[in-house]
Order: C-alpha cells, then structure tokens, then sequence
C-alpha cells in the first residue's frame, strides 16, 4: 500500500505543478486527503506490517501519521481560504499546493521509517517542499526566511549523513551492515562506543533543525514566520514531530547500551537551553507568529526533558508531541482570520480582536490557555508526567528552574494574547474590517478538543499505542 500511496502522491504532485486550472487542483487535493485518509486506515489494520522493506507501521509511526492526518484535512481547507483571499495567480498556487501535498506525503514516509538512512532522505524532501512554501510570497522576507531555513537544514541534513556514516562504523565493529533500527537495537550491545557517541551527538545535532531544539532550532523560527499560516501550521506542528521521530528512534537504540547516561545528559541539556531560549525570546516578541514559534521550542525542550528523565516521561514525552500538535495548528490556524482583520503581525497594531471576530477569539483564548497547559488542557496531563518523571529521576533543582521559566513564558504570552483579544488597538481603522463566518474557525475547536479529549480521557487504543511506542526503552 505505502507503494501505491508515494507513487499517487507523487503523481498529484506533478499533476498540481503543471495542471493550472483552479477547479482541477483543489480537486486533486481533495483526491490526495482521500488518498492519505485511505492509507492511515491502512496503517491502523496493518500495524507491525513491514512494506517495501523499509516502511514498518509500528505503533510511534501510527500514532503521528493519524495526527498529521487529521492536521493535513483542516490545513488543506485553510490554504484554499488563503489562495482565494489572497487571489494567488496560477503559477503560485500551483507551486503552493504541489509543495503542501510533497511536504505531507515526506512526512508521512518519514515517520513510518525503519531505516535511519531513509527517514535522512525523506527529511530532506521536506527542507525542499518547505522551502516552496516558505518563498511562497516573493518577497525580501520570503527570500531570506527560505535562504536562511535551506542553509541550516542544509547543514543539519549534512550532520545527520555524518553521523550516519559514524554509526556505521559502530555497526561495523559489531560485523554487520543493516542500519535499520531493529537492527542497530539487536546489536546495541556490541555498537563501538567511541564512534557510537559521534553518531549520536551529529544525528541529534542534525535533527534538532526539524524538532526546533537548541543549537538548530532558528531556521523554523523564520519558516513559521514568512510562510503562509496554514503552511505554518504544519511546520509548527507535524513537521516538528518528524524531528521527534529522527532523534526517538536512534535514542531508543543508544539507551539500550552503556552510554544511556551520557546521552540523557546531552539531551537534557539541549533541553533546558532551549526553554532558557524560549522563554528570553518570549518575554521581547512582539511579532504573533514568532510568538506561536518560540511557543514551540519551549515545548520541544519540555518533551526532551522528559525523554532525558527517563520513567513515565518517556510516555509523557510522546503525548505530548501529539496534543501539542493538535493546538499548534490551531493557533496557527487561527491567524489567518487574524490577520484578514487587521493587516499585521505585530501586538502594537492588533487588539479588541473579540468585537470583530469573537468565535476567531474564542479560539485564540483556549489555544492559549491549552499551550501554556492550564486544566482542562490535555498537555497539563503531559507536562505534569514530565514533571513527575523529573521528580522521581531526582532532578529536583532542574524541575524548579524548569518551573520558574515556564512561569516567566506563560506571563509572557499571556500579556501579548490579552493585548490582542481585550485592548483596543491605538489608531486602528475599522471601518473596513472584513466580517469572518464563524465556521472558519470550526476546524481550530475541533482540534483543541482532542487535544483535551486525548489528554483526559484517551481511548484504550490510544494509551496501547504510547506504551508500545516506549516499550522499546529500558525501565530503570
């Protein structure tokens, strides 16, 4: 099936780029959510299958592949709403939506990976599929924030070879040559621990530019910012969990060895830098999307840490990567409709927005309060785990720094939401504001209820996938 699904998405792709009629195109995007729609449900019935050798549908790669899923349907829904608004030409739009649907297929590939050499080619197709949509508005902005994220995925993607060539000189001292992860996994033990430490912190290093993790973490800043919103939200959200997948699944293969310490010691530490990075940034962003993006390193770091801990935070850390997601989108999402009414990204020039789109606002309100993971958000259940995990691994100085920063962020994006949703903006003009149907903004609560809905009360199925996606890890 995975080879029915590269070959039809691919064949949409082209079909998008060269196809210049409108009515044609949206109805190849239609047929691709089919198309993903149909290989999810695949995936579920078939999950522990391995297909064309190096695809496996195991239970991490099910459980992000629904999420993107779900995410592509409302994201897909947003970009025709913003290619109408904006009366995109039809060279754009084409390039636009070939893009989105290459960028969601290489994710889709990438997460069901069970082969790092592959999930390294396809995280590369996303840095060109992205980058497509990045330069969407050929601009000065556009070109930058595009030159800027090729450069460092360039340099990351360029890590990760690296690093894969060190593994496989590990693998070599083990006498063998598959790097596939079950195959690392079942020779973990007799990896050479020299250059085994090499891969580690080069594969890392290379995927924190997807995760949006310290040191790699700007080039994502910018791609959220320039990019169109609904291509926004997938790099905020799913592209993001593909970089969790990257790091995951080499993680699982390091902990089983002698050098489990010395790698939570790396990751805990590029976790804490990056809430250190988020909350400095946090507390000076005036920008809206920068402020959606900066959101999204605090919670990388957050999920890291609880990887680092070890315990239940290895289950936390999955769920939360999943409800993040969730609200990430749709925050981004929303910022579409705002941005329809007031023309601006800055908090300067926007405010009072609950007088012109109260249901948008009602939106932009709970996102907040579900990422900053205040009860009843469903990453209140995730971050407490992870806190818990910190606690019990002893970790106690670290969980009160943990704390204060978050405190500082969530005062910090809260002054700047309230801004937006309450105080008027000074020398707005709102004579002409465009009046936004409600239903836009139908799509954002349904995503902010499953991130409650899955956080406080997650079906049987969904708490078995998180214990098998971590079952792989040793309990200490």
């Amino acid at each position: 099936m995975i080879g029915i699904y590269l070959s039809g998405a691919l064949a949409i792709v082209v079909a998008l780029f060269f196809i210049r009629n409108k009515t044609i195109e949206y109805s190849l995007t239609g047929l691709f959510l089919i198309l993903q729609s149909v290989f999810t449900i695949h995936a579920f019935l078939n999950i522990g299958v391995t297909e064309l050798v190096y695809f496996t549908y195991d239970s991490l790669g099910l459980l992000l592949l629904v999420t993107l899923s779900i995410i592509a349907i409302p994201a897909a829904m947003h970009s025709r709403i913003y290619i109408e608004n904006h009366h995109e030409n039809a060279q754009t739009r084409a390039i636009y939506l070939s893009a989105l649907v290459m960028l969601i297929t290489a994710i889709s590939a990438g997460y069901l990976s069970n082969h790092i050499a592959v999930t390294w080619i396809f995280t590369e197709i996303t840095t060109l599929s992205a980058s497509a949509l990045i330069y969407h508005h050929r601009n000065k902005l556009a070109l930058e924030g595009t030159w800027k994220y090729v450069f460092i995925c360039a340099i990351s993607i360029t890590f990760i070879f690296i690093g894969i060539l060190f593994l496989s000189l590990a693998l070599q001292h083990a006498g063998s040559y598959d790097l596939s992860y079950s195959n690392l996994l079942a020779k973990s033990n007799e990896l050479n621990p020299v250059w085994l430490r090499m891969a580690f912190l080069f594969i890392f290093t290379g995927f924190t530019a997807k995760l949006g993790l310290v040191p790699m973490f700007t080039a994502g800043i910018d791609a959220k910012d320039t990019a169109p919103a609904p291509a926004g939200a997938l790099l905020a959200s799913v592209l993001m969990n593909l970089g969790f997948v990257g790091i995951f699944r080499f993680y699982i293969v390091i902990a089983n060895t002698p050098l489990l310490h010395w790698a939570q010691l790396v990751v805990g530490s590029a976790a804490f830098l990056s809430l250190f990075v988020a909350t400095v940034y946090m507390m000076k962003v005036k920008n809206i999307k920068r402020m959606f993006a900066y959101s999204g390193i605090e919670h990388m770091g957050i999920v890291m840490l609880g990887v680092a801990a070890g315990g239940i935070g290895y289950y936390a850390a999955v769920l939360h990567v999943v409800l993040h997601a969730f609200v990430k989108a749709s925050l981004f999402f929303q910022f579409n409709q705002l941005y329809r009414v007031f023309q601006s990204k800055s908090i300067y020039h926007v405010g009072n927005y609950f007088k012109y789109n109260a249901t948008g606002a009602m939106v932009l309100l709970l996102g907040f309060i579900s990422s900053t993971a205040m009860p009843p958000s469903g990453l209140f259940v995730s971050e407490f785990l992870i806190f818990k995990s910190l606690f019990d691994a002893g970790q106690i100085i670290l969980l009160i720094a943990v704390l204060l920063l978050l405190t500082m962020i969530i005062w910090s994006f809260g002054k700047n939401i309230f801004k937006v949703l309450f105080i008027p903006a000074v020398g707005f003009d709102d004579s002409n504001v465009e009046k936004i149907s409600p239903w836009e903004s139908f799509s954002q609560f349904l995503l902010l209820a499953f991130a409650v809905y899955l956080g406080l009360n997650p079906p049987a199925i969904f708490v078995q996938l998180l214990k098998e996606s971590v079952s792989l890890l040793p309990v200490y």
